[in-house]
């Protein structure tokens, strides 16, 4: 591991941490990741470092779980410098530039998949795969148009949990539905409408896609029309819905129960 000191912020080398929006790491399929914790998780999970950017102390703390992987150059700054970096005060450490890992084509998927429609927010997209990863949800599909799920924000909220799981971002909603469904999954939309069948009550195949809808917009009833069943939480009279994140959660947990106990 290189050990490269910095002591100024306009460092060449280390002005990719500056770029915190996501069309800055659009070419080469990097990403930035915050934080000791999602830092381990990611490293453990396999992800090709290009380089890593902490202090000092991060480093002598952490000596052991670097020695393990190939981490090509270590950029080694007070805090203060790295704060000067990203503009703001950090709570963390470190810092890490790495590679997305490649996608997983759609026909290496798991059996069991959450999928999004048009999630417009990337802290929804981090919360989803931390919980999908939490109930053994292996498989994330979620639209090339949205938020990546290896964006910056997205890799924080999910406190580097996506480095398990396989993901796949898909261009056509439909076509990928009629894939999915030659594949042999049971397509569920999570969506309330006058016929969809209360969580309690569904019946859950071993070979199964949960489809997530937009924040405000839900899913269209063009998409519900393709998905074989439409499933809803059971919820007091005069509340609409949960949180997106927090609705995939709840059905992702039933959904994973009556697999082990049906």
């Amino acid at each position: 591991m290189k050990m490269i000191p910095i002591e100024k912020i306009d460092h060449p080398d280390v002005q990719i941490y500056q770029r915190l929006r996501e069309n800055a790491f659009a070419k080469d399929g990097s990403f930035i990741a915050d934080s000791p914790n999602v830092v381990k998780l990611l490293l453990e999970a396999g992800v090709e470092v290009k380089s890593i950017f902490a202090t000092p102390e991060y480093y002598e703390k952490h000596a052991d779980l670097l020695a393990r992987f190939n981490i090509p150059v270590a950029y080694n700054s007070p805090k203060s410098v790295l704060e000067e970096v990203v503009g703001h005060r950090l709570h963390h450490n470190v810092m890490m530039h790495a590679l997305r890992p490649e996608q997983t084509p759609l026909e290496k998927l798991d059996d069991q998949i959450l999928m999004l429609t048009e999630i417009s927010n990337a802290d929804n997209i981090g919360a989803i795969a931390r919980s999908a990863a939490a109930l053994g949800v292996k498989s994330y599909l979620v639209p090339k148009q949205g938020p990546h799920p290896y964006s910056r924000r997205a890799v924080r909220v999910s406190m580097g949990h996506i480095g398990k799981l396989h993901y796949h971002c898909y261009e056509d909603i439909k076509e990928t539905i009629t894939l999915l469904k030659d594949q042999g999954y049971h397509i569920f939309a999570a969506e309330v409408t006058p016929d969809s069948t209360p969580l309690s009550q569904v019946n859950v195949p071993q070979k199964w896609v949960l489809l997530m809808g937009h924040e405000q917009l839900g899913i269209s009833d063009e998409i519900l029309t393709l998905c074989d069943e439409v499933v809803t939480i059971e919820m007091e009279e005069g509340i609409k819905s949960f949180n997106v994140a927090v609705a995939a959660s709840i059905m992702m947990y039933q959904f994973k129960q009556k697999i082990y106990y049906s």
